[in-house]
């Protein structure tokens, strides 16, 4: 998976499937590269799982723009309690320190959107943002039982009729600072008044297949910049670990430093695709497969979905 379900026993990080990271994407805005399409896919098997968005939660999509795996800006969602069945959400964009802090601050470029839980999108758009929160299709495809079934995979993709819920941002790309960037997502709960962090993914499929048990969980609680020094439940580096993942499954060790920090690189100067941000269509899966096993295993067989848009918000219709 990409990060659906990545707590131990395929179970939600802090039991919480509103704040479940399954997907981030990062693209150039199709027909017009001054602009950046950001994805952040939350609740897996959504509505069966959780109906709204958290109201104590932070949703954030982080921007490193100078390498050092901190973050330079932030867009921080949040969202309102229900009322009536309906919630609203406001985006806050965080710059320099403000943005690697753990809280909420910064300039509102977006307040009072409504989400969408029904199959029309409601779009909210202000100045140069355009932002949607709600049920949509979920873009991911995979042969998960496949990988269960120790990566005997047979071309049956479990999402095909699965839903999310989707957060999306239109941006100018100058509200990610300077190019090349690397960008991921992260959930923050406030837990008996104190926020601590919830989820995070970048690249998909790294805490899902690299880490295992606990390590699931710590891998969840650090950011990236301490990924290369953090240990396992066990006592070694995460290095050490995904080194080790990569020797088992045929790769190159070393490629563990390439993993790690985690982190989606993206330079909107360029062409968007996969290891260049991510799009939808991007078949991570086989990109992935390819590189752990040094070529062992290059395909699940399953390819992209058919129902995205060609226009904002891009995620398909819920099923």
């Amino acid at each position: 998976m990409a990060d659906h379900l990545d707590a131990p026993g395929l179970t939600s990080p802090m039991s919480d499937p509103r704040t479940d990271i399954t997907d981030v994407y990062a693209f150039r805005k199709p027909g017009d590269s001054s602009k950046s399409i950001l994805v952040l896919n939350v609740n897996p098997l959504a509505p069966a799982l959780a109906s709204f968005f958290n109201s104590e939660a932070i949703y954030t999509i982080n921007v490193d723009t100078d390498g050092d795996a901190i973050a330079d800006r932030s867009f921080r969602i949040r969202f309102s309690e229900v009322e009536d069945g309906a919630q609203t959400a406001t985006v806050h964009l965080a710059k320099g320190a403000l943005a690697a802090r753990l809280n909420d601050g910064g300039r509102a470029v977006i307040a009072g959107a409504p989400a969408s839980f029904g199959s029309q999108p409601h779009i909210t758009t202000r100045g140069e943002y355009r932002f949607f929160a709600g049920l949509r299709s979920d873009p991911f495809f995979f042969d998960l039982l496949g990988f269960i079934n120790n990566l005997t995979f047979t071309g049956s993709d479990f999402f095909a009729d699965k839903n999310v819920f989707g957060i999306v941002l239109e941006v100018p790309n100058s509200a990610l600072g300077t190019s090349p960037t690397r960008l991921w997502g992260r959930t923050v709960l406030s837990k008996n008044g104190t926020l601590v962090r919830d989820d995070r993914m970048a690249r998909a499929a790294i805490n899902t297949v690299f880490n295992h048990g606990e390590d699931k969980n710590i891998f969840n609680s650090i950011d990236p910049d301490q990924d290369l020094t953090a240990v396992t439940a066990e006592g070694k580096t995460f290095v050490q670990s995904f080194r080790d993942s990569l020797t088992a499954l045929g790769g190159d060790p070393n490629l563990a430093t390439v993993l790690l920090p985690d982190l989606l690189d993206y330079d909107f100067l360029k062409p968007s695709g996969y290891l260049n941000g991510r799009r939808l269509q991007d078949d991570v899966i086989d990109i992935s497969l390819n590189l752990v096993t040094n070529g062992g295993l290059k395909t699940d067989g399953v390819g992209p979905h058919t129902d995205y848009l060609a226009d904002f918000p891009y995620l398909g219709q819920p099923h």
